[in-house]
């Protein structure tokens, strides 16, 4: 029984994926920024949905910009739950442009791609992060720099937050939390880590019982007088706090 769901899930799923890829294709051209990130924000609950996930919103999203979004990383899942959430503009890794289907769905959601390798290329994201704070633009980013278990959070990179500094845009902490929907416990299914495989974790989502995707939205706030690594270490605490509350 659990395979049948699993298997009719994935096809849902499947035909999702394809869907997004038309209206990028076909309807994206001729839609103003503000359509496409409704319709981004639309195709991100239902791909929800189509996993048997449901979204539970605590705390008051962003209504509009500048604000840079900081979150703890757990799931590949992370960037549809917050964008269903409230649709913003994420700061990737650059291998996730070349990813086949997902590359272009991340695309077309207005994805700021950056080498993490390279000095050079950080110090070109910071630019244009702190020129879309400027445009009054909603950015997200993971400070973790990677997934972690969902147990304890890995340390926050300061570094990515050196655009809210530079443009005096508000920070504001987001924590994620996967539960189990009939007990409130944590959910570690849709969990990404180590040598785990994107596969194998999308198969044990899509296998899970129904899972409650918990997006707790903390108070904006100003680095102010503050070092920004003190600041950093205070958004971590934050971002832990919600994420446990």
């Amino acid at each position: 029984m659990k395979s049948l769901r699993a298997c009719w899930r994935l096809l849902r799923l499947l035909g999702h994926i394809v869907k997004g890829l038309a209206i990028v294709a076909l309807r994206f051209p001729a839609l103003s920024p503000d359509q496409q990130h409704a319709r981004v924000q639309v195709w991100s609950l239902q791909l929800l949905a189509h996993l048997g996930i449901s979204l539970r919103i605590l705390g008051q999203p962003p209504l509009t910009g500048p604000v840079m979004l900081v979150a703890n990383h757990i799931s590949w899942l992370d960037i549809p739950v917050m964008h269903a959430a409230r649709h913003c503009r994420f700061v990737s890794k650059s291998d996730v442009q070349g990813w086949p289907l997902i590359g272009t769905l991340a695309t077309a959601a207005g994805t700021l791609y950056i080498e993490r390798s390279s000095r050079r290329d950080a110090l070109r994201m910071v630019r244009s992060m702190q020129e879309a704070l400027e445009r009054g633009e909603v950015l997200a980013v993971f400070p973790e720099g990677t997934t972690g278990d969902g147990r304890e959070m890995l340390p926050f990179h300061a570094n990515l937050l050196q655009a809210a500094v530079v443009a005096q845009a508000p920070v504001q902490p987001v924590g994620l939390r996967f539960a189990d929907k009939a007990t409130g416990a944590t959910s570690f299914a849709p969990s990404y880590i180590g040598d785990e495989t994107l596969v194998g974790s999308i198969w044990r989502t899509l296998c899970a019982p129904p899972i409650e995707a918990v997006v707790h939205y903390g108070p904006p706030e100003l680095a102010g007088d503050r070092d920004r690594r003190i600041w950093t270490q205070h958004l971590h605490d934050t971002v832990d706090n919600l994420r446990r509350s």
